[in-house]
């Protein structure tokens, strides 16, 4: 027997106790049997993704792992004892501008992403980012927790380029400061729809910024900068209706 979630937005996971198949076609046909069978109330399910089905040292399918910038960016899927959902992990280990990790099937134009990361190293820097709207390596929006400053912060990146927002209701500033130990694990999630994007970290709201750059519909993925060593496990999104 195995535990399967699936979650609405904005509603609680609903949890089940079924036999899986072995299989990951198998697997897959199931799954979506029970989101189908699911009401959806106009919202869209989540979908999470744990890169348990890949062996350790390769790269995830359906994944265009790259950068922003130049360097050596260099995303695996590894064996993690303390991942949140076991064994593996996706690990990000190189040396880059801005080492990026795109999931190529995805089109959101409104929705949410959320992931829970682990800082490992890093003395340039030690941080953790998803994205959303992206069209490609260079243009997107970004935010990310550092556990070398300890604050979180969204960016827009266009042309390669990479810009800081205001926050809702306060004039300047960089972000918001907040405890990011390394070596713990942490959620990070941003629900965006149209130009308000709210942000929330460790189950607690931080902040929201509104911007009109990217209004279309794009890729979701995973960010990080320099030469952070950074765990990723549990990636959920979806998109509303």
């Amino acid at each position: 027997m195995e535990m399967i979630e699936c979650q609405m937005l904005g509603q609680p996971t609903m949890r089940a106790a079924l036999t899986v198949p072995s299989r990951p076609l198998a697997r897959a046909s199931l799954v979506l049997a029970l989101v189908l069978a699911l009401p959806m109330g106009g919202n869209a399910m989540a979908e999470t993704l744990n890169f348990d089905n890949a062996s350790a040292g390769t790269a995830p399918a359906g994944w265009t792992l790259t950068m922003t910038g130049k360097g050596e960016p260099k995303w695996s899927v590894e064996a993690e004892p303390t991942a949140p959902s076991k064994p593996n992990v996706l690990k990000q280990s190189g040396r880059a501008t801005f080492p990026v990790a795109i999931k190529s099937d995805t089109s959101i134009k409104d929705g949410f992403v959320e992931v829970k990361f682990k800082a490992v190293s890093g003395s340039e820097d030690r941080a953790a980012g998803i994205i959303w709207r992206a069209k490609d390596a260079d243009n997107y929006y970004v935010v990310r927790a550092n556990a070398l400053e300890d604050n979180v912060v969204l960016y827009k990146t266009i042309k390669g380029v990479r810009s800081s927002l205001e926050i809702v209701g306060r004039k300047g500033g960089y972000g918001v400061k907040t405890p990011v130990p390394s070596g713990q694990w942490h959620a990070l999630r941003c629900d965006f729809a149209g130009s308000r994007f709210k942000v929330t970290f460790d189950g607690k709201p931080l902040f929201e910024v509104e911007d009109t750059t990217i209004p279309d519909a794009g890729m979701i993925g995973l960010w990080t900068k320099a030469d952070s060593v950074t765990l990723f496990d549990d990636l959920t999104y979806g998109e509303t209706r």
